[in-house]
Protein backbone atom coordinates (compact mmCIF):
# COMPACT_ATOMS: atom_id res chain seq x y z
CA UNK A 1 0.00 0.00 0.00
CA UNK A 2 2.82 2.40 0.79
CA UNK A 3 3.92 2.14 -2.84
CA UNK A 4 0.57 3.50 -4.01
CA UNK A 5 0.14 6.68 -1.99
CA UNK A 6 2.20 8.96 0.17
CA UNK A 7 1.08 10.12 3.62
CA UNK A 8 -0.73 13.02 2.03
CA UNK A 9 -2.72 10.68 -0.23
CA UNK A 10 -0.91 11.76 -3.41
CA UNK A 11 0.59 9.35 -5.89
CA UNK A 12 4.21 8.41 -5.11
CA UNK A 13 5.98 9.57 -8.26
CA UNK A 14 9.09 7.56 -7.38
CA UNK A 15 7.23 4.23 -7.30
CA UNK A 16 7.26 2.15 -10.53
CA UNK A 17 4.46 3.09 -12.88
CA UNK A 18 3.75 -0.52 -13.84
CA UNK A 19 4.52 -4.02 -12.66
CA UNK A 20 6.01 -6.64 -14.98
CA UNK A 21 3.93 -9.82 -14.99
CA UNK A 22 6.96 -11.97 -15.79
CA UNK A 23 8.80 -10.57 -12.78
CA UNK A 24 5.84 -11.42 -10.56
CA UNK A 25 5.57 -14.90 -12.04
CA UNK A 26 9.29 -15.56 -11.56
CA UNK A 27 9.07 -14.26 -8.01
CA UNK A 28 6.12 -16.56 -7.35
CA UNK A 29 7.98 -19.57 -8.73
CA UNK A 30 11.02 -18.74 -6.63
CA UNK A 31 8.82 -18.40 -3.57
CA UNK A 32 7.23 -21.80 -4.19
CA UNK A 33 10.65 -23.39 -4.47
CA UNK A 34 11.88 -21.69 -1.32
CA UNK A 35 8.96 -22.91 0.79
CA UNK A 36 9.52 -26.62 0.17
CA UNK A 37 9.11 -27.78 -3.43
CA UNK A 38 12.85 -27.98 -4.18
CA UNK A 39 14.56 -31.35 -4.23
CA UNK A 40 16.11 -32.56 -0.98
CA UNK A 41 19.78 -33.31 -0.85
CA UNK A 42 19.29 -37.13 -0.76
CA UNK A 43 22.50 -39.22 -0.65
CA UNK A 44 23.22 -42.47 -2.49
CA UNK A 45 22.54 -45.61 -0.42
CA UNK A 46 25.23 -47.65 -2.30
CA UNK A 47 28.22 -45.37 -1.87
CA UNK A 48 30.40 -46.68 0.96
CA UNK A 49 33.01 -44.03 1.73
CA UNK A 50 32.15 -40.63 0.30
CA UNK A 51 28.41 -40.46 -0.18
CA UNK A 52 27.37 -38.86 -3.49
CA UNK A 53 24.06 -37.08 -4.11
CA UNK A 54 21.35 -39.41 -5.33
CA UNK A 55 20.05 -38.96 -8.86
CA UNK A 56 17.07 -41.31 -8.62
CA UNK A 57 15.25 -43.49 -6.12
CA UNK A 58 13.93 -46.96 -7.09
CA UNK A 59 10.59 -47.89 -5.62
CA UNK A 60 11.08 -51.55 -6.40
CA UNK A 61 14.46 -51.73 -4.66
CA UNK A 62 13.52 -49.03 -2.16
CA UNK A 63 17.00 -47.59 -2.67
CA UNK A 64 18.44 -44.25 -3.82
CA UNK A 65 21.25 -44.21 -6.41
CA UNK A 66 23.86 -41.67 -7.51
CA UNK A 67 24.64 -41.28 -11.20
CA UNK A 68 27.37 -44.00 -11.13
CA UNK A 69 25.36 -46.63 -9.26
CA UNK A 70 22.24 -45.80 -11.23
CA UNK A 71 24.03 -46.92 -14.40
CA UNK A 72 24.93 -50.21 -12.68
CA UNK A 73 21.37 -50.59 -11.49
CA UNK A 74 19.80 -50.17 -14.94
CA UNK A 75 20.51 -53.68 -16.22
CA UNK A 76 18.19 -55.17 -18.77
CA UNK A 77 16.13 -56.99 -16.18
CA UNK A 78 15.92 -53.91 -13.96
CA UNK A 79 14.69 -51.47 -16.60
CA UNK A 80 11.09 -52.07 -15.55
CA UNK A 81 11.78 -50.83 -12.03
CA UNK A 82 9.94 -47.67 -11.08
CA UNK A 83 12.38 -44.76 -10.81
CA UNK A 84 11.53 -41.37 -9.35
CA UNK A 85 13.24 -38.22 -8.18
CA UNK A 86 15.30 -38.95 -5.08
CA UNK A 87 13.39 -38.91 -1.81
CA UNK A 88 14.75 -39.17 1.69
CA UNK A 89 11.98 -41.26 3.19
CA UNK A 90 11.34 -43.81 0.49
CA UNK A 91 9.18 -45.92 2.84
CA UNK A 92 6.53 -43.23 2.50
CA UNK A 93 6.11 -44.37 -1.11
CA UNK A 94 5.73 -48.05 -0.23
CA UNK A 95 2.48 -49.76 0.80
CA UNK A 96 3.11 -50.83 4.38
CA UNK A 97 0.59 -53.66 4.07
CA UNK A 98 1.83 -55.30 0.88
CA UNK A 99 5.35 -53.85 0.69
CA UNK A 100 4.69 -52.80 -2.90
CA UNK A 101 5.15 -49.35 -4.52
CA UNK A 102 2.20 -46.97 -4.19
CA UNK A 103 1.50 -46.69 -7.92
CA UNK A 104 -2.25 -46.05 -7.83
CA UNK A 105 -4.61 -43.48 -6.36
CA UNK A 106 -8.02 -44.31 -4.88
CA UNK A 107 -10.39 -41.48 -5.68
CA UNK A 108 -13.07 -42.79 -3.34
CA UNK A 109 -10.82 -42.73 -0.27
CA UNK A 110 -8.41 -40.06 -1.60
CA UNK A 111 -5.40 -42.19 -0.74
CA UNK A 112 -2.45 -43.90 -2.43
CA UNK A 113 -2.62 -47.68 -2.94
CA UNK A 114 -0.58 -50.50 -4.51
CA UNK A 115 -1.78 -53.01 -7.12
CA UNK A 116 -2.49 -55.58 -4.40
CA UNK A 117 -4.78 -53.15 -2.59
CA UNK A 118 -7.13 -53.15 -5.60
CA UNK A 119 -7.78 -56.83 -4.97
CA UNK A 120 -8.62 -56.17 -1.35
CA UNK A 121 -10.16 -53.19 0.45
CA UNK A 122 -10.21 -51.04 -2.71
CA UNK A 123 -11.47 -53.70 -5.08
CA UNK A 124 -14.68 -51.85 -6.02
CA UNK A 125 -13.22 -48.36 -5.73
CA UNK A 126 -12.37 -45.94 -8.48
CA UNK A 127 -8.60 -46.19 -8.79
CA UNK A 128 -6.32 -44.62 -11.41
CA UNK A 129 -2.58 -44.49 -11.94
CA UNK A 130 -0.62 -41.84 -10.17
CA UNK A 131 0.43 -40.48 -13.56
CA UNK A 132 -3.21 -39.98 -14.62
CA UNK A 133 -4.21 -38.41 -11.32
CA UNK A 134 -1.12 -36.24 -11.39
CA UNK A 135 -1.82 -35.17 -14.98
CA UNK A 136 -5.38 -34.17 -14.06
CA UNK A 137 -4.12 -32.34 -10.99
CA UNK A 138 -1.57 -30.54 -13.13
CA UNK A 139 -4.30 -29.61 -15.64
CA UNK A 140 -6.32 -28.16 -12.79
CA UNK A 141 -3.25 -26.40 -11.42
CA UNK A 142 -2.51 -24.95 -14.86
CA UNK A 143 -6.03 -23.55 -14.98
CA UNK A 144 -5.59 -22.22 -11.46
CA UNK A 145 -2.24 -20.74 -12.44
CA UNK A 146 -3.88 -19.08 -15.45
CA UNK A 147 -6.60 -17.68 -13.18
CA UNK A 148 -3.94 -16.45 -10.74
CA UNK A 149 -1.99 -14.81 -13.56
CA UNK A 150 -5.21 -13.15 -14.76
CA UNK A 151 -5.85 -11.97 -11.19
CA UNK A 152 -2.32 -10.56 -11.14
CA UNK A 153 -2.94 -8.77 -14.44
CA UNK A 154 -6.30 -7.46 -13.17
CA UNK A 155 -4.64 -6.06 -10.08
CA UNK A 156 -1.80 -4.58 -12.09
CA UNK A 157 -4.41 -2.86 -14.24
CA UNK A 158 -6.30 -1.76 -11.14
CA UNK A 159 -3.09 -0.25 -9.74
CA UNK A 160 -2.53 1.58 -13.03
CA UNK A 161 -6.18 2.72 -13.06
CA UNK A 162 -5.80 4.05 -9.51
CA UNK A 163 -2.64 5.90 -10.48
CA UNK A 164 -4.21 7.25 -13.66
CA UNK A 165 -7.29 8.32 -11.71
CA UNK A 166 -5.13 9.96 -9.05
CA UNK A 167 -3.10 11.71 -11.73
CA UNK A 168 -6.27 12.86 -13.49
CA UNK A 169 -7.76 13.99 -10.17
CA UNK A 170 -4.57 15.87 -9.33
CA UNK A 171 -4.56 17.63 -12.70
CA UNK A 172 -8.28 18.42 -12.38
CA UNK A 173 -7.73 19.80 -8.89
CA UNK A 174 -4.87 21.97 -10.16
CA UNK A 175 -7.07 23.25 -12.99
CA UNK A 176 -9.92 23.98 -10.59
CA UNK A 177 -7.54 25.71 -8.18
CA UNK A 178 -6.18 27.84 -11.02
CA UNK A 179 -9.72 28.59 -12.21
CA UNK A 180 -10.78 29.51 -8.66
CA UNK A 181 -7.79 31.79 -8.20
CA UNK A 182 -8.53 33.46 -11.53
CA UNK A 183 -12.21 33.73 -10.58
CA UNK A 184 -11.45 35.56 -7.34
CA UNK A 185 -8.91 37.75 -9.12
CA UNK A 186 -11.60 38.68 -11.62
CA UNK A 187 -14.05 39.33 -8.82
CA UNK A 188 -11.55 41.48 -6.94
CA UNK A 189 -10.77 43.40 -10.11
CA UNK A 190 -14.50 43.84 -10.73
CA UNK A 191 -15.08 44.99 -7.14
CA UNK A 192 -12.13 47.40 -7.32
CA UNK A 193 -13.34 48.71 -10.67
CA UNK A 194 -16.87 49.18 -9.36
CA UNK A 195 -15.49 50.82 -6.21
CA UNK A 196 -13.39 53.20 -8.31
CA UNK A 197 -16.35 53.99 -10.55
CA UNK A 198 -18.57 54.52 -7.52
CA UNK A 199 -16.07 56.88 -5.88
CA UNK A 200 -15.61 58.77 -9.14
CA UNK A 201 -19.37 59.06 -9.52
CA UNK A 202 -19.71 60.29 -5.97
CA UNK A 203 -16.94 62.87 -6.49
CA UNK A 204 -18.54 64.04 -9.74
CA UNK A 205 -21.92 64.27 -8.03
CA UNK A 206 -20.34 66.24 -5.20
CA UNK A 207 -18.63 68.60 -7.64
CA UNK A 208 -21.89 69.05 -9.55
CA UNK A 209 -23.75 69.74 -6.32
CA UNK A 210 -21.10 72.24 -5.19
CA UNK A 211 -21.24 73.97 -8.57
CA UNK A 212 -25.01 74.13 -8.35
CA UNK A 213 -24.76 75.58 -4.85
CA UNK A 214 -22.31 78.26 -6.04
CA UNK A 215 -24.56 79.19 -8.93
CA UNK A 216 -27.56 79.44 -6.61
CA UNK A 217 -25.62 81.54 -4.13
CA UNK A 218 -24.50 83.89 -6.91
CA UNK A 219 -28.04 84.17 -8.16
CA UNK A 220 -29.32 84.84 -4.66
CA UNK A 221 -26.59 87.43 -4.05
CA UNK A 222 -27.51 89.13 -7.35
CA UNK A 223 -31.15 89.27 -6.30
CA UNK A 224 -30.17 90.54 -2.86
CA UNK A 225 -28.19 93.37 -4.52
CA UNK A 226 -31.15 94.25 -6.76
CA UNK A 227 -33.55 94.09 -3.82
CA UNK A 228 -31.30 96.38 -1.74
CA UNK A 229 -31.24 98.89 -4.59
CA UNK A 230 -35.07 98.74 -4.80
CA UNK A 231 -35.27 99.10 -1.04
CA UNK A 232 -33.00 102.20 -1.10
CA UNK A 233 -35.06 103.73 -3.90
CA UNK A 234 -38.29 103.07 -2.04
CA UNK A 235 -36.81 104.50 1.15
CA UNK A 236 -35.91 107.68 -0.72
CA UNK A 237 -39.38 108.03 -2.19
CA UNK A 238 -40.99 107.46 1.16
CA UNK A 239 -39.17 110.47 2.60
CA UNK A 240 -39.67 112.86 -0.35
CA UNK A 241 -41.91 115.99 -0.06
CA UNK A 242 -42.21 116.24 -3.86
CA UNK A 243 -45.74 114.89 -4.23
CA UNK A 244 -45.93 115.62 -7.92
CA UNK A 245 -42.81 113.56 -8.59
CA UNK A 246 -44.06 110.76 -6.32
CA UNK A 247 -47.23 110.44 -8.39
CA UNK A 248 -45.27 110.26 -11.65
CA UNK A 249 -43.05 107.28 -10.76
CA UNK A 250 -43.33 103.84 -12.44
CA UNK A 251 -46.29 101.89 -10.94
CA UNK A 252 -44.03 98.78 -10.73
CA UNK A 253 -42.28 100.37 -7.76
CA UNK A 254 -45.45 99.88 -5.75
CA UNK A 255 -45.01 96.04 -5.97
CA UNK A 256 -42.08 93.74 -5.00
CA UNK A 257 -39.82 92.92 -7.94
CA UNK A 258 -40.30 89.60 -9.78
CA UNK A 259 -37.85 87.03 -8.42
CA UNK A 260 -37.41 83.27 -8.49
CA UNK A 261 -39.73 81.22 -6.31
CA UNK A 262 -36.99 79.98 -3.96
CA UNK A 263 -39.24 77.85 -1.70
CA UNK A 264 -39.72 75.47 -4.70
CA UNK A 265 -35.97 74.72 -4.95
CA UNK A 266 -35.21 71.30 -3.40
CA UNK A 267 -31.70 70.10 -2.76
CA UNK A 268 -31.08 66.42 -3.83
CA UNK A 269 -29.62 64.92 -0.68
CA UNK A 270 -30.16 61.27 -1.86
CA UNK A 271 -27.87 61.35 -4.87
CA UNK A 272 -25.11 59.25 -3.26
CA UNK A 273 -27.53 56.62 -1.90
CA UNK A 274 -29.18 56.14 -5.29
CA UNK A 275 -25.78 56.05 -6.97
CA UNK A 276 -24.62 53.44 -4.48
CA UNK A 277 -27.73 51.34 -5.11
CA UNK A 278 -27.19 51.39 -8.86
CA UNK A 279 -23.50 50.56 -8.42
CA UNK A 280 -24.29 47.60 -6.16
CA UNK A 281 -26.82 46.29 -8.65
CA UNK A 282 -24.25 46.55 -11.41
CA UNK A 283 -21.68 44.82 -9.20
CA UNK A 284 -24.09 41.95 -8.47
CA UNK A 285 -24.71 41.47 -12.18
CA UNK A 286 -20.97 41.49 -12.81
CA UNK A 287 -20.35 38.96 -10.05
CA UNK A 288 -23.08 36.64 -11.39
CA UNK A 289 -21.63 36.90 -14.88
CA UNK A 290 -18.09 36.18 -13.63
CA UNK A 291 -19.26 33.23 -11.53
CA UNK A 292 -21.16 31.66 -14.44
CA UNK A 293 -18.21 32.21 -16.74
CA UNK A 294 -15.77 30.65 -14.28
CA UNK A 295 -18.03 27.66 -13.54
CA UNK A 296 -18.43 27.02 -17.26
CA UNK A 297 -14.66 27.17 -17.78
CA UNK A 298 -14.15 24.58 -15.04
CA UNK A 299 -16.82 22.31 -16.54
CA UNK A 300 -15.19 22.53 -19.96
CA UNK A 301 -12.08 20.88 -18.50
CA UNK A 302 -14.11 17.65 -18.39
CA UNK A 303 -14.94 17.66 -22.11
CA UNK A 304 -15.30 14.18 -23.64
CA UNK A 305 -15.47 13.06 -27.26
CA UNK A 306 -19.07 12.14 -28.08
CA UNK A 307 -20.47 10.34 -31.13
CA UNK A 308 -23.99 9.18 -31.92
CA UNK A 309 -24.91 5.49 -32.00
CA UNK A 310 -26.68 4.57 -35.29
CA UNK A 311 -28.04 1.35 -33.73
CA UNK A 312 -30.21 3.47 -31.39
CA UNK A 313 -31.39 6.11 -33.91
CA UNK A 314 -35.09 6.30 -34.84
CA UNK A 315 -35.62 5.50 -38.57
CA UNK A 316 -36.53 9.16 -39.24
CA UNK A 317 -33.16 10.40 -38.02
CA UNK A 318 -30.24 10.71 -40.43
CA UNK A 319 -26.75 10.59 -38.90
CA UNK A 320 -23.55 11.91 -40.45
CA UNK A 321 -20.74 9.45 -41.21
CA UNK A 322 -18.63 10.74 -38.33
CA UNK A 323 -21.54 10.44 -35.87
CA UNK A 324 -21.34 14.13 -34.94
CA UNK A 325 -24.54 15.36 -36.63
CA UNK A 326 -28.18 14.28 -36.77
CA UNK A 327 -31.19 15.69 -38.59
CA UNK A 328 -34.84 14.74 -39.02
CA UNK A 329 -35.48 13.26 -42.45
CA UNK A 330 -39.32 13.08 -42.30
CA UNK A 331 -39.30 9.80 -44.32
CA UNK A 332 -38.49 6.65 -42.36
CA UNK A 333 -35.47 4.67 -43.47
CA UNK A 334 -35.59 0.88 -43.73
CA UNK A 335 -33.57 -0.13 -40.67
CA UNK A 336 -33.62 -3.28 -38.51
CA UNK A 337 -35.90 -2.91 -35.49
CA UNK A 338 -33.25 -4.02 -33.01
CA UNK A 339 -33.97 -3.75 -29.25
CA UNK A 340 -31.69 -0.69 -28.89
CA UNK A 341 -33.53 1.44 -31.47
CA UNK A 342 -36.16 4.08 -30.62
CA UNK A 343 -39.30 3.24 -32.61
CA UNK A 344 -41.87 5.91 -31.60
CA UNK A 345 -40.15 9.11 -30.54
CA UNK A 346 -37.33 10.30 -32.86
CA UNK A 347 -34.52 9.77 -30.36
CA UNK A 348 -30.88 8.72 -30.48
CA UNK A 349 -28.21 7.96 -27.87
CA UNK A 350 -24.48 8.55 -27.78
CA UNK A 351 -22.15 5.57 -28.23
CA UNK A 352 -20.06 6.42 -25.19
CA UNK A 353 -21.40 5.56 -21.74
CA UNK A 354 -20.09 6.90 -18.42
CA UNK A 355 -20.54 5.26 -15.01
CA UNK A 356 -18.30 7.46 -12.88
CA UNK A 357 -16.55 10.82 -12.67
CA UNK A 358 -17.47 13.99 -14.55
CA UNK A 359 -18.07 14.65 -18.24
CA UNK A 360 -19.11 17.59 -20.41
CA UNK A 361 -20.17 18.12 -24.03
CA UNK A 362 -21.65 20.92 -26.15
CA UNK A 363 -24.40 20.77 -28.76
CA UNK A 364 -25.14 23.29 -31.52
CA UNK A 365 -28.93 23.77 -31.77
CA UNK A 366 -29.16 26.89 -33.92
CA UNK A 367 -32.27 26.98 -36.12
CA UNK A 368 -34.08 24.19 -34.26
CA UNK A 369 -37.64 24.71 -33.01
CA UNK A 370 -38.46 21.45 -31.17
CA UNK A 371 -36.00 19.19 -29.35
CA UNK A 372 -35.02 17.36 -26.17
CA UNK A 373 -31.40 17.30 -25.01
CA UNK A 374 -29.65 15.70 -22.04
CA UNK A 375 -28.51 12.31 -20.79
CA UNK A 376 -30.28 8.97 -20.43
CA UNK A 377 -29.80 5.71 -18.57
CA UNK A 378 -28.42 2.84 -20.66
CA UNK A 379 -31.23 0.40 -19.79
CA UNK A 380 -34.08 2.81 -20.63
CA UNK A 381 -37.07 1.59 -22.58
CA UNK A 382 -36.85 2.76 -26.19
CA UNK A 383 -40.07 1.34 -27.56
CA UNK A 384 -43.48 2.99 -27.74
CA UNK A 385 -44.64 6.02 -25.78
CA UNK A 386 -42.00 7.29 -23.32
CA UNK A 387 -42.39 9.89 -20.58
CA UNK A 388 -39.08 11.73 -20.48
CA UNK A 389 -38.33 12.42 -16.82
CA UNK A 390 -35.76 11.47 -14.14
CA UNK A 391 -38.05 8.74 -12.78
CA UNK A 392 -37.77 7.00 -16.16
CA UNK A 393 -34.04 7.58 -16.51
CA UNK A 394 -33.99 10.78 -18.60
CA UNK A 395 -32.48 14.11 -17.48
CA UNK A 396 -33.27 16.63 -20.23
CA UNK A 397 -34.35 20.13 -21.17
CA UNK A 398 -36.72 20.74 -24.07
CA UNK A 399 -37.71 23.42 -26.59
CA UNK A 400 -41.24 23.54 -27.97
CA UNK A 401 -42.81 25.83 -30.59
CA UNK A 402 -39.56 27.71 -31.09
CA UNK A 403 -39.65 29.72 -27.85
CA UNK A 404 -40.93 27.59 -24.97
CA UNK A 405 -38.20 26.06 -22.80
CA UNK A 406 -38.92 23.33 -20.27
CA UNK A 407 -37.07 21.28 -17.67
CA UNK A 408 -38.46 17.76 -18.10
CA UNK A 409 -38.93 16.95 -14.42
CA UNK A 410 -42.25 15.07 -14.64
CA UNK A 411 -44.31 17.24 -14.65
CA UNK A 412 -42.21 19.68 -16.67
CA UNK A 413 -41.26 23.12 -15.35
CA UNK A 414 -41.24 26.18 -17.63
CA UNK A 415 -37.88 27.95 -17.94
CA UNK A 416 -37.85 31.72 -18.48
CA UNK A 417 -34.64 32.49 -20.37
CA UNK A 418 -33.46 35.99 -21.26
CA UNK A 419 -31.91 34.82 -24.54
CA UNK A 420 -32.55 31.85 -26.80
CA UNK A 421 -29.65 29.37 -26.44
CA UNK A 422 -27.95 28.49 -29.73
CA UNK A 423 -25.33 26.21 -28.16
CA UNK A 424 -26.01 24.23 -24.98
CA UNK A 425 -23.38 22.70 -22.72
CA UNK A 426 -24.27 19.61 -20.66
CA UNK A 427 -22.25 18.76 -17.53
CA UNK A 428 -22.62 15.59 -15.42
CA UNK A 429 -21.04 14.83 -12.05
CA UNK A 430 -21.89 11.14 -11.61
CA UNK A 431 -20.97 10.79 -7.94
CA UNK A 432 -22.69 14.07 -6.95
CA UNK A 433 -25.85 13.17 -8.88
CA UNK A 434 -25.72 16.44 -10.86
CA UNK A 435 -26.81 17.25 -14.43
CA UNK A 436 -26.41 20.93 -15.42
CA UNK A 437 -27.27 22.81 -18.61
CA UNK A 438 -25.56 26.05 -19.72
CA UNK A 439 -26.05 28.55 -22.51
CA UNK A 440 -22.49 28.53 -23.87
CA UNK A 441 -22.61 31.78 -25.83
CA UNK A 442 -24.13 33.93 -23.06
CA UNK A 443 -22.31 31.88 -20.40
CA UNK A 444 -25.44 31.65 -18.32
CA UNK A 445 -26.95 28.82 -16.31
CA UNK A 446 -30.13 27.28 -17.73
CA UNK A 447 -31.09 24.72 -15.08
CA UNK A 448 -29.76 21.76 -13.06
CA UNK A 449 -30.99 18.40 -11.80
CA UNK A 450 -29.48 17.89 -8.34
CA UNK A 451 -29.48 15.10 -5.76
CA UNK A 452 -29.96 12.38 -8.37
CA UNK A 453 -28.88 8.74 -7.85
CA UNK A 454 -27.10 7.14 -10.80
CA UNK A 455 -26.54 3.37 -10.78
CA UNK A 456 -25.59 2.57 -14.38
CA UNK A 457 -24.04 4.07 -17.48
CA UNK A 458 -25.32 7.42 -18.77
CA UNK A 459 -25.41 8.33 -22.47
CA UNK A 460 -26.00 11.53 -24.42
CA UNK A 461 -29.67 11.77 -25.54
CA UNK A 462 -31.27 13.73 -28.39
CA UNK A 463 -34.87 13.79 -29.51
CA UNK A 464 -35.69 15.83 -32.64
CA UNK A 465 -39.19 16.60 -33.86
CA UNK A 466 -40.38 17.66 -37.31
CA UNK A 467 -44.12 18.40 -36.80
CA UNK A 468 -44.63 18.91 -40.54
CA UNK A 469 -42.95 22.31 -40.55
CA UNK A 470 -41.99 22.07 -44.23
CA UNK A 471 -38.28 21.99 -43.57
CA UNK A 472 -38.16 24.81 -41.03
CA UNK A 473 -36.77 22.40 -38.44
CA UNK A 474 -34.48 20.50 -40.84
CA UNK A 475 -31.24 22.06 -39.58
CA UNK A 476 -28.87 19.42 -38.20
CA UNK A 477 -28.01 19.17 -34.52
CA UNK A 478 -24.23 19.03 -34.09
CA UNK A 479 -21.99 17.81 -31.29
CA UNK A 480 -19.63 20.75 -31.51
CA UNK A 481 -15.99 20.97 -30.42
CA UNK A 482 -15.53 22.80 -27.13
CA UNK A 483 -13.72 26.11 -27.40
CA UNK A 484 -12.33 27.13 -24.02
CA UNK A 485 -11.76 30.88 -23.87
CA UNK A 486 -8.94 30.67 -21.31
Amino acid sequence: NSALTSSSGAVDDESPRSVDLEVLTDSTSQFVQNVGLRKSDVLCDICEETKMKALKSCLACQTSYCETHLDLHQKEYLKKHKLMDPVENINDYICQKHKRPLELFCRDDQTYVCVFCTDGDHKTHNTVTLEKESTEKKTHMMKTQKDVQQMIQDRIKKIQDIRDSADHRKKSTEREKAASVELFRDLMRSIERCQTELLEMMVEKQKAAEKQDEELIQELQQEITELKMRNTELDHLLHTEDHLHLLQIDPSLYSPPHTRNWPEIRMNTDVSVETLRRALTQLQETLDEKLNESVLRVMQHYTVDMTLDPDTAHPNLILSDDGKQVRHGDIQQKLPNNPERFDYYPGVLGKEGFSSGRFYFEVQLKGKTDWNLGVARESNNRKGLITVCPQNGFWTVALRNGNEYWACTGPSVCLYLRVKPQKVGVFVDYEEGLVSFYDVESRSHICSFTGQSFTEKLHLYFCLFSKGDKGQNSFPVTISPVINTE
